[in-house]
């Protein structure tokens, strides 16, 4: 058996690994017990955990099957993580059409949590540019699933937390990339009437779009932070500024310290440092890929400074109605708790309708930060957060949760009893049991 398989370090959990290398065998599926597939486990709650039940490994799924260099459409096992992908177009000039924080997610584990980026106004979700996948249940059937093939268990599949099976291969579109580059601005905006109006002028003009939020701010200065707009550079461009962009160099946290490097002493004057380090409001940028899109993956085991009690990643949407009032409701109860977190991501999520019954993203605005594990004061801040959230008509993410209540999770998916009835009988998680009052 082995030990707590997630990136946030909590909840703990013991259950069996078995691996699947062949993508033509048999599930190795136990002779009782829940199944669950498994990825790079870099979800941070317990949606890729299963407590006494078994995972069921595809990082062993790691083959590309075949590229259309001319189309851009890559078929390849589950297995395969999104920066191997990166590794093999964007020399060919493609790259992912959607990506999240992190490239080391596996491409089914991508499905799974219908993950999305920092351009959702243009391009969705990761699952609208799935085209078809291969689904294995438990009782043997092999299914391939797009929009036109068992298309009710393509959605269900997609943001389906991997309950509706295991995915072995799967085929996406990819869409063009001049360069390795992104060029735009880094923005300071004062309070979230300046993030909202950046925000609007920025949708068209900009694909990508995401700000950093001081989740310590009070007051006049509530909401400020760090806004960045950039669109992929072209060789003129990349040329114009020398070819060169700031990459992070690889760092590494080799061990967890004993107590939270994240705590009130720390917290406060990073933030103000973060905030005040740029002087001029508007600054142009040349990145690189791996600097925007993946700031964190430079730093090797980063999670491991929250301490050995891990922390809880909080990830909320809202509903574009009444997305700055709810915004302001939500960033003033944390600034008021004291808790919070030097990570903070704040951006809109545009009209684009997620393919999956159980996706995350909405028209609205989405809000993203960790929190140290300090007790009961941070599951009553994070609860107080979700009455807000839930009253709005808003809802958590399920791939970074480890604590919302059932009755949250419910009224957030309102198509959760559809889904139900696609859950293969051998499939279950540690997330699928606490939220369907199933533990």
């Amino acid at each position: 058996m082995g030990g707590t398989a997630n990136w946030g370090g909590y909840p703990k959990a013991v259950q069996e690994i078995r691996a699947m290398r062949n993508r033509h065998a048999p599930l190795p599926l136990p002779q009782t017990g829940p199944v669950l597939p498994y990825g790079s486990g870099r979800s941070y709650g317990d949606s890729c955990l299963n407590d006494g039940g078994a995972l069921l490994d595809a990082r062993g799924l790691d083959k590309f099957i075949s590229f259309d260099e001319e189309a851009g459409v890559l078929t390849c096992e589950a297995g395969v993580t999104l920066g191997s992908i990166i590794d093999l177009v964007l020399p060919k000039g493609w790259f992912l059409p959607v990506t999240p924080g992190t490239k080391f997610v596996t491409v089914g584990g991508a499905i799974a949590n219908d993950v999305h980026g920092k351009n959702h106004h243009r391009e969705g979700t990761f699952g609208q540019h799935v085209m078809a996948f291969e689904l294995l249940g438990s009782d043997g059937g092999r299914r391939v699933c797009s929009v036109r093939e068992n298309a009710d268990l393509f959605a269900a599949t997609i943001g389906g937390l991997g309950l509706t099976g295991f995915v072995t291969w799967a085929t996406i579109g990819l869409k063009r990339a001049p360069s390795a580059f992104l060029v735009g601005q880094s923005i300071k905006f004062g309070n979230l009437d300046e993030f909202f109006s950046l925000s609007a002028s920025s949708a068209s003009t900009h694909e990508y779009n995401v700000a950093w939020i001081d989740c310590l701010g009070a007051g006049a200065s509530l909401g400020r932070g760090i806004f960045m707009r950039a669109n992929q550079a072209n060789a003129e461009e990349v040329s114009a500024r020398g070819g060169k962009a700031r990459r992070h160099l690889p760092l590494m946290v080799p061990f967890t310290p004993p107590v939270s490097l994240v705590n009130r002493l720390t917290l406060k004057p990073f933030n103000w440092a973060y905030y005040n380090r740029q002087q001029a409001r508007s600054v142009g940028k040349l990145w690189h890929y791996g600097s925007f899109h993946y700031p964190l993956d430079a730093i090797g085991g980063w999670n491991r400074i929250y301490g050995p009690k891990g922390f809880l990643q909080y990830q909320c949407v809202v509903p574009a109605v009444d997305q700055r009032r709810v915004s302001e409701a939500l960033l003033d109860e944390i600034s008021r708790s004291g808790q919070g977190s030097f990570l903070v991501v704040f951006k809109t999520f545009g009209e684009c309708a997620s393919p999956g019954m159980m996706s995350f993203p909405m028209a609205g605005t989405t809000l993203a930060l960790d929190f140290p594990i300090l007790g009961p004061s941070t599951f009553a801040l994070l609860d107080r957060l979700d009455a807000i959230v839930v009253e709005a008509g808003g809802r958590i993410y399920p791939a970074k949760d480890a604590r919302m209540s059932a009755e949250a999770f419910r009224r957030g998916y309102p198509r959760l009893e559809e889904f139900q009835r696609f859950i293969d009988p051998r499939f279950s998680s540690s997330f699928e049991r606490r939220v369907m009052g199933k533990c």
